[in-house]
Parts: structure tokens; C-alpha cells; sequence
């Protein structure tokens, strides 16, 4: 899959992309990022990007012409803007890009970008949460990092992404390793049992204690049993409606 960031701080990049599971995924083949500067395709000798809003206002805008040109040159793809007004992101989204060849992540800066540019060539506005952030280089990189988890052989093995959190509707369930004792605090007995079938009804059972604790909404929308909704229920859920 083929990723390319059009930014204006190229340089804020390449150390995370270059570590750990992308840099892997990288060096296989699995994953190609290319980082474009939108300075170089400024129209003067200064390379300004950005501009007084028409109508007044506070802070600055990005140019068309220099964006647009670059988004241009990375034609084909999936152009995708990183903006706090976007769509949500998620794990289904995540999924949703695997299906395209290449997708075009468009940094966002300052106020905003001129409407046309988007009008005109960005496919989706996406938002990582809801909040501000100074520019869009971190969302590129948090789009980026959970699109490829979810490309074959990049973290492994075919099923290593399975149990991630939002994969199947909740949260993760808790993780434990060696030592066995810690602080005083032990290891659940029953992952130290050896019976999986067990294992895997315990996290289950702790991967919807979890959901109830921290993201209670989610359980209204995800797959469950009627004997998991009853237990959920035993400890404090409330469907909606």
C-alpha cells in the first residue's frame, strides 16, 4: 500500500516512520511512504504557503495553488485532509483504506485551507478526535500507523490484529507477562491455567468490564450474546433507549 504525505514540515515525519512496525513494514515492501514538501510547489521564489483570510479574522490560511498543484502530482488516490472539522476516524475506517492502492494524506496548517482546494480535489475531511492540534503531520501519522496494522504480514501473523480494540465492536481485554507477583498484585489464576477455552471466555468477560468502564456507548452497537448483554447488564450497563 502506498502512502503519501503532502506537509509543509517534511522533517517531523521520517523518524516515526522509519521505526518499530512500519519501519519493518517498510523495509518489506509492505508499506511505501513518500513525503512531499508543499513549499516546492510555491509560486515564488520565497515559497509562501499561506495567506490573510478574505472577510478578516485571526491567523492565516493555506494557499491554493501551492496545494493544489501538489495534491495534483500525487494523483491517483484517496485524498484525504486532516482537519478538527472532519469525519471521526476509527478502526472501520482504518479497514476501509486497505482497499485503495494509495492514499494521499493532506497535512492541514494554520486556520485552515482555502475552501476550493477541497472543493475541488480532497476526497474526505478526517478528524483524529475532538481536538485542535497545531497541524495535521501527528493525524497523517496516527492515520498511517493504524491503516497498515491492518495490512497482511505487517504485524506477523494473519490473526494479530484480531483482538485490538474496536476490531470486534470493544474495547481490549487486559494483558498480563512475567513476573507473576508485582507490587502485590498477582496474575489472574486463570490465565495461568492452560485451559484456552476458559482464557478466552475470561477476556471476553474483562474485554466488556473494560467497555462498560471506559467507552460504555460502544456496547449498545456490538455483537453480543444475550448471556454476555444479562452479565453486562449485572454490572451496571444501561442499554440505550
Amino acid at each position: 500500500m502506498f502512502f503519501e504525505i503532502l506537509t509543509l514540515f517534511p522533517e517531523s515525519m521520517e523518524g516515526y516512520l522509519g521505526a518499530s512496525i512500519l519501519g519493518r513494514a517498510r523495509d518489506k515492501g509492505l508499506v511505501r511512504v513518500k513525503i512531499t514538501n508543499i513549499r516546492d510547489y510555491a509560486l515564488d521564489k520565497h515559497q509562501v504557503t499561506d495567506d490573510r483570510p478574505y472577510g478578516g479574522g485571526d491567523g492565516m490560511l493555506m494557499k491554493p495553488e501551492p496545494l493544489a498543484a501538489a495534491i495534483r502530482q500525487a494523483l491517483p488516490g484517496r485524498v484525504l485532509l486532516t482537519s478538527p472539522r472532519g469525519v471521526p476516524f476509527n478502526q472501520a475506517r482504518a479497514g476501509s483504506l486497505t482497499g485503495y492502492d494509495k492514499v494521499i494524506l493532506v497535512c492541514g496548517r494554520y486556520e485552515g485551507v482555502d475552501q476550493r482546494v477541497i472543493d475541488l480535489l480532497v476526497d474526505e475531511e478526517i478528524s483524529i478526535g475532538d481536538y485542535v492540534l497545531t497541524g495535521g503531520e501527528l493525524a497523517a501519522l496516527a492515520i498511517i500507523d493504524a491503516t497498515a496494522r491492518l495490512i497482511p504480514g505487517v504485524l506477523g501473523g494473519e490473526d494479530s490484529s484480531a483482538e485490538d480494540s474496536f476490531s470486534q465492536g470493544l474495547l481490549e481485554h487486559s494483558h498480563y507477562t512475567r513476573p507473576r507477583e508485582f507490587e502485590g498484585l498477582e496474575v489472574p489464576e486463570i490465565l495461568l491455567s492452560g485451559d484456552h477455552a476458559r482464557i478466552r471466555s475470561w477476556r471476553r468477560m474483562d474485554s466488556l468490564r473494560t467497555t462498560l468502564a471506559n467507552r460504555p456507548e460502544l456496547l449498545d452497537s456490538a455483537d453480543l450474546t444475550e448471556e454476555e448483554r444479562t452479565w453486562a447488564r449485572s454490572i451496571g450497563w444501561k442499554p440505550a433507549g
